[in-house]
């Protein structure tokens, strides 16, 4: 009796130090993520860390700001992007690995109000029956350039400036919408795509320009084969199939 009690404690303390192991050979890595693939990165980090172990820390803003940080030596190891102009920008800089650049997701932009009646088409924006309209700082956040690119194909940027309000990113474009301090806004698709209620019109792809999202490996990380696991990761189906759930395109 008291060896199979010993004998079971035994399995115990041997069940921990295998736990404990499996803890200390995880990695641990830093993501820069643009602010509109915030959901689907959570997703996906999860799904990573379920896989593999390894955990992916995300850190979320602006492009513009992301790249700032970036060429200032934020520690960052991996850097998502929601353009391909930045990406390809770190590699000539020496901030990103050569050859590391791929597209992993486009996104789409709606334009979206909390109040069921607004939004009905483009006519919306032409009628101009609101007060503000939010959108993304397009100089450092590609939707709100998408967003700027609509309202400019349908020759109403003009009529439509002074109403704007200025997110610094998508997310903080999509809270002035939900908190109600903008009528409607341009946001990203995947913002929205799981929430009933509201008025809102997809924007047609032909009116702005692809929002190709391009991820790259930074010059810090370029012996981190944690990193580099992390991005085989998001180009997979596993990932594949949260960034088709969130309303994006897939990549190459």
């Amino acid at each position: 009796m008291k060896l199979g009690r010993l004998g079971a404690a035994v399995a115990i303390a041997a069940s921990m130090l295998i736990g404990q192991g499996a803890s200390a050979d995880a990695n641990e890595i830093r993501v820069a993520v643009a602010a509109n693939f915030t959901a689907a990165a959570k997703d996906i980090a999860a799904k990573f860390e379920e896989v593999t172990g390894d955990r992916a820390v995300l850190s979320f803003g602006s492009t513009g700001q992301l790249y700032t940080q970036i060429s200032q030596g934020a520690p960052f190891d991996v850097f998502l992007a929601a353009d391909q102009a930045r990406p390809e920008k770190a590699v000539q800089e020496g901030f990103a690995a050569v050859g590391s650049v791929f597209t992993y997701a486009t996104g789409k932009i709606v334009l979206y109000s909390l109040d069921p009646n607004l939004v009905t088409g483009e006519e919306t924006l032409s009628d101009g029956q609101f007060e503000k309209l939010a959108i993304a700082n397009p100089e450092t956040a590609p939707y709100g350039a998408a967003a700027v690119q609509t309202m400019r194909a349908l020759k109403v940027y003009d009529a439509l400036e002074p109403k704007l309000v200025q997110g610094n990113s998508i997310a903080q474009t999509y809270q002035f919408v939900a908190s109600g301090s903008a009528e409607l806004g341009f946001v990203a698709l995947s913002q929205i795509i799981d929430q009933d209620g509201g008025s809102r019109w997809p924007v047609p792809q032909s009116l702005y320009d692809p929002i190709a999202q391009d991820a790259v490996l930074l010059t810090s990380a370029a012996d981190n084969e944690t990193a580099k696991d992390f991005l085989s990761f998001l180009r997979g189906d596993q990932a594949g199939q949260i960034i088709d759930r969130y309303g994006y395109g897939r990549g190459n």
